[in-house]
């Protein structure tokens, strides 16, 4: 499954990128994400992933389809193909 990943702050600034693609297979979850994440652009882990490589650095979080939040309890639940993930940083604001 394909799944879109548009990245704000220090991560767009690590990737160099403003948007990926992330081929996940069936059942992914959002910790499966990081990880392909990670695997990409292994700088992000300390500033926007922890040392595991799963699990988000704060202030950073998951948005899933502009609707929500993924709170770190619910990194564990499946995307499914076309879901658009937002990674961004809490601490931003006007």
């Amino acid at each position: 499954m394909r799944v879109q990943i548009e990245l704000f702050g220090l991560s767009r600034l690590i990737a160099g990128e403003r948007e990926i693609t992330l081929e996940l297979p069936a059942g992914a979850t959002f910790h499966d994400a990081v990880r392909a994440l990670v695997k990409r652009y292994p700088g992000m882990v300390g500033d926007v992933v922890q040392g595991d490589g799963e699990t988000m650095q704060a202030p950073n979080i998951l948005n899933l389809d502009g609707r929500r939040m993924i709170q770190p309890h619910q990194m564990d639940e499946g995307l499914r193909d076309g879901d658009r993930i937002i990674l961004m940083s809490m601490s931003a604001g006007g």
